[in-house]
């Protein structure tokens, strides 16, 4: 190769022809062909990445709402209300998993994440709907995403809209049906509530796997890692001193977020606050573990890097139901969100800031991160250790 370009300039200057030119052009191009057609890993990235993509976006990325759990409490228990129930179940775009009994039951049940919205039906509904030419029916939604909640709600009031008109038009009677929602955890509507979290879970994933393993892969890029482990210091030591570094400065960067949440975004922090910081920093350590696997699968920082900004930042992204409701996608895809990390950190964090809950309702969320972070870290140690065999 050396040859052939030293070749295509003569001493003076002066250009071989045009059609020389071109065939070295052309053996430069097949050449390259060649290098892809061997390289398996190169194949999966430029065939399997796209093939990714469209599957993910054609179905799992849908801002439309469907399949919501809702909650019913039926006060009166009459015709109508027991129509509209009906309804609203067999409507594509909720699904009535619960019917309560007492309005005390209604906090519980958005407390443990079950319903996203409760539809309440009053006392002799259809008797007022009959005698008044009225009748009152209340939302309530889940304002910790405030764009699914209006959007339930415009669905929800299309079908109620759709049955008063269905009795105009049979027993032409000025019936009117009001509707009263109200919207819990976030009365005002920010989007702040939503994305703060996000962009917290977003943040720390790809800070701490990505600094973590480009890190690592570096020293063994320029031959420095042989030196620290023949050194005093045991692997895992040297292994942990990296990762301190990143451990705390994925840690200012929760404190930052949480600084600019609370003065900019006038956010408030409803739960605790030691708590929200004990959860942040479980979750660094399980990126931390994440980004130590990757520098042992991997032996350049390309590819770290590509692993840690494409593989990790879009299953990250769609999957946390940080901007895309899970229950929209498909059975497999809900399946496969319960393996990455920023589902259950999105969720605690959206519980323990914006709702105010306690350890009690997101002890589930913790200990699945505290095993996948046992996991991630137990593989890679023991990866490590068979490269120093």
């Amino acid at each position: 190769m050396a040859n052939a370009i030293h070749h295509l300039i003569t001493p003076n200057g002066e250009c071989y022809s045009p059609l020389r030119n071109m065939k070295l052009f052309f053996a430069f191009i097949r050449k390259e062909f060649w290098h892809v057609l061997r390289d398996t890993r190169s194949l999966i990235i430029l065939l399997g990445l796209p093939v990714m993509m469209m599957l993910l976006f054609g179905f799992a990325l849908s801002n439309e709402v469907k399949n919501s759990n809702i909650g019913i409490l039926d006060l009166s228990h009459d015709e109508s209300t027991i129509l509209l129930t009906n309804r609203f179940d067999q409507s594509r775009y909720f699904s009535v998993t619960q019917k309560l009994k007492r309005e005390s039951e209604i906090g519980d049940a958005f407390r443990k994440n079950e319903l996203r919205m409760m539809i309440i039906f009053p006392p002799n509904f259809q008797r007022n709907l009959s005698h008044n030419k009225q009748a009152q029916i209340r939302f309530i939604g889940d304002a910790t995403d405030p764009n699914t909640s209006n959007i339930m709600i415009n669905y929800a009031s299309a079908i109620i809209r759709d049955y008063q008109n269905e009795i105009l038009g049979e027993q032409k009677l000025p019936y009117r049906i009001e509707l009263e929602s109200s919207m819990l955890y976030n009365p005002k509507l920010s989007s702040a509530f939503n994305f703060v979290p996000g962009v917290m879970t977003l943040i720390l994933m790809l800070l701490g796997a990505m600094m973590t393993s480009v890190s690592i892969v570096k020293e063994k890029e320029k031959g420095t890692m042989e030196i620290l482990l023949v050194s005093p210091m045991r692997p895992i030591m040297v292994v942990i001193t990296k990762a301190i570094p990143y451990l705390l400065l994925c840690f200012v960067d929760v404190l930052l977020i949480l600084l600019l949440a609370y003065t900019v975004l006038e956010m408030p922090m409803r739960g605790n606050i030691g708590m929200l910081l004990a959860e942040s920093i479980l979750f660094i350590f399980t990126t931390l573990s994440l980004g130590l696997l990757i520098s042992n699968l991997v032996d350049t920082q390309q590819v770290a890097m590509f692993i840690s900004l494409v593989g990790l930042l879009m299953p990250a992204l769609i999957f946390s139901g940080f901007m895309f409701p899970l229950e929209n996608m498909p059975l497999p895809m809900q399946i496969v969100s319960n393996i990455i990390p920023t589902k259950w950190f999105y969720s605690i964090v959206s519980a323990i800031m914006v709702k105010g809950l306690g350890f009690e309702y997101v002890w589930k969320q913790t200990l699945i991160l505290v095993g996948m972070t046992v996991f991630y870290l137990t593989i890679a140690l023991k990866k490590f250790k068979i490269r120093l065999e």
